[in-house]
């Protein structure tokens, strides 16, 4: 059984793209997929961007720090499901109040909401850049997210748009599964034309 490593940013619509193809593939493959944090927060420290994603940014930290809090205080298992209250409300649900996302999204799942607490603190920053780095060992730091490793080959991306489902996305992880295999294979790559196709939000509370 293949073992698939998955990083992501809960603020990253691409990476929510390809987490719903990750769940398709697994529903169709016989595959274990485990989740983890990156922090497009910290990739982009130091770096000069601009005043709006700056603030895209500035605004990151809370979610990724809330998570990786969850994760320490309740088990790595309930990453995917917070990651999954979080970004429906974003991504496909539009939204952008960050603060509510993140208590919705706490009691959706049944943990506590004193987990919030941490989005302004520190407190876990050391286990949240422990847990990008071991992303950023496998692929360099010259990428985003997601990061997806089968078998501890790991690759920014794959990034689509609409994420394919039932054999269409597990005949994309088959490929995906070769191209890992090949020593030596680094990189494909096209200019993204169109932006992130969502499926139909879910019945979520504004």
């Amino acid at each position: 059984m293949p073992v698939v490593d998955f990083w992501f940013d809960p603020a990253c619509p691409w990476a929510w793209m390809t987490s719903r193809w990750m769940d398709e593939a697994a529903r169709v493959r016989d595959v274990e997929v485990r989740w983890h944090v990156m922090s497009l927060s910290v990739l982009n420290e130091g770096r000069d961007l601009p005043d709006g994603y700056r603030e895209l940014m500035d605004a990151s930290w809370g979610p990724v720090r809330v998570l990786v809090a969850a994760a320490r205080d309740h088990g790595d298992e309930v990453l995917k499901p917070l990651y999954d209250a979080m970004g429906t409300r974003r991504h496909p649900g539009g939204r952008t109040d960050t603060d509510a996302i993140v208590a919705e999204s706490l009691a959706e799942v049944g943990l506590p909401a004193s987990l919030a607490d941490v989005a302004a603190t520190e407190e876990v920053d050391d286990l949240l850049r422990a847990s990008h780095a071991r992303a950023m060992e496998l692929v360099g730091d010259e990428v985003g997210t997601p990061v997806v490793a089968i078998d501890g080959v790991g690759f920014f991306g794959p990034v689509i748009t609409p994420a394919p489902h039932g054999e269409a996305a597990g005949r994309l992880f088959d490929g995906l599964a070769l191209v890992t295999s090949v020593p030596g294979f680094y990189e494909l790559k096209r200019t993204r034309t169109q932006g992130p196709v969502f499926d139909a939000p879910a019945s979520v509370q504004a």
